[in-house]
């Protein structure tokens, strides 16, 4: 019963193993990530970078534009490598390439460094992006062949996508401002959805993860978005703890990720 009524919303699960395997990877592994966070394993970049810690870093800046580039040139080569195909798989390409884009171009020209990244944490994003990248645009290609979902959700995942770059942009914006050029001290987040949750750039960026899944409507791309939205979650939780040791005045009832909820 279940499982009719999600074939409802998704394509029938790619033949490939490898497909089928990579779905249940990112889904565990991620909210193993997400569990870690909440119990204070983080991953080792930006503010929850421990002060302790004595393996090999690079700046943050170099570090951001290593995890992003791959999946940036996976999907624009995806653009040139598969001339054909129907509108979905135009739009998903196209949906991955901007998110990756915005990305860089947000660690070139919006936000402002003073910290590290270890190069572990680098590698394991950089790694991570590049599979979601190339096996999303992937596992689209092998749907040309089937029959579309019952329940087109394409057009619904459209503005959902915009919405979730815009608001994680503004967000992103924002923090930008909360410092100005060189200076390492942190603040407190205020203005947009900051006086709701501590990391309103997660939720918005989660909402974007999910504007991609509708559009492309594969057991992977679920699993994925899944994994992402618990994995930003526990990432949002160790950072409200964070913003708790730090500042004395951070407002109790400042939710991580959901307003109001959690």
């Amino acid at each position: 019963m279940v499982l009719s009524v999600l074939l409802k919303f998704i394509f029938p699960p790619a033949a490939s193993v490898v497909i089928r395997a990579m779905s249940a990877i990112s889904l565990l592994s991620m909210s193993n990530a997400g569990l870690m966070e909440v119990k204070g394993k983080s991953m080792q970049y930006s503010k929850l970078l421990s002060s302790n810690n004595d393996k090999a870093r690079v700046r943050g800046k170099v570090g951001m534009i290593a995890a992003y580039t791959p999946a940036f040139l996976a999907g624009t080569f995806s653009l040139f490598i598969f001339p054909h195909g129907d509108l979905r798989f135009t739009l998903l390409r196209s949906a991955i390439t901007t998110h990756f884009f915005k990305r860089l171009f947000e660690v070139m020209f919006v936000h402002k460094y003073s910290g590290f990244m270890e190069k572990e944490t680098m590698v394991a994003i950089s790694v991570s992006y590049f599979l979601y990248s190339a096996i999303m645009i992937y596992c689209q290609q092998l749907m040309l062949q089937l029959p579309e979902p019952s329940i087109d959700l394409k057009y619904i995942g459209i503005p959902i996508f915009l919405v979730g770059i815009g608001g994680n942009f503004y967000h992103h914006y924002l923090l930008s401002k909360l410092r100005s050029e060189g200076e390492k001290q942190y603040r407190i987040p205020k203005g947009g959805l900051f006086s709701l949750v501590v990391c309103p750039h997660y939720l918005f960026e989660i909402i974007g993860f999910w504007g991609i899944s509708c559009i492309s409507q594969t057991l992977y791309s679920i699993s994925f978005s899944l994994g992402s939205t618990l994995y930003l979650m526990g990432r949002s939780y160790a950072t409200r703890r964070w913003y708790h040791s730090k500042f004395e005045d951070f407002p109790k009832d400042v939710k991580a990720f959901i307003p109001f909820i959690f």
